[in-house]
């Protein structure tokens, strides 16, 4: 893992609220059923203003640290939100300093890998520590990075949470 500054970015989605605790009990798990609906052919081709072809998965709201829940919204990268489809939400990600971790290889596993390694880095109290804000996955033809968000030195948060904002009804 590096420290690298995340740009800030828009992107509409899928949202979901959970714990990793319910994701570990398939008959609790969201996340499938949310990937599930992303990863489904044409489930963003309705978004105006793509930025590229990847997956963003936006990981915030966080009720304490890895083991509270947090929410995930699963989607695209976009340059403005001005129209939301129906049932999807837009979230800006702050930029701020961030850990990368570059998951590479056979999916899930190798993510879910890089999620352990980060784990073993807040759980062992090393430095930078995590803030536990907004951190961003970036999945693309060659795996996926994952921008975990850190505190500065000086122990300030890193910036505020991401802001969701739903689609009118």
């Amino acid at each position: 893992m590096i420290i690298v500054d995340r740009p800030e970015t828009l992107v509409v989605g899928y949202v979901v609220r959970t714990t990793n605790a319910a994701e570990a009990d398939p008959a609790l798990a969201r996340l499938p059923a949310l990937w599930a609906r992303a990863g489904a052919p044409g489930a963003f081709a309705h978004v105006p203003g793509r930025v590229d072809e990847n997956l963003y998965a936006v990981l915030t709201d966080y009720e304490s640290d890895h083991n509270g829940a947090y929410t995930q919204i699963v989607g695209v990268a976009v340059r403005t939100a001005a129209r939301l489809p129906e049932g999807m939400v837009a979230v800006r990600v702050p930029g701020v300093p961030s850990l990368l971790s570059e998951a590479r290889g056979t999916m899930p596993g190798a993510l879910v890998d890089a999620w352990q390694q980060v784990w073993k880095h807040t759980e062992s109290g090393a430095t930078p520590a995590r803030a536990f804000t907004t951190d961003l996955e970036i999945h693309h033809p060659d795996g996926v990075d994952l921008y975990v968000a850190t505190l500065p030195s000086f122990g300030e948060p890193s910036g505020p949470p991401a802001q969701a904002q739903a689609a009118p009804a």
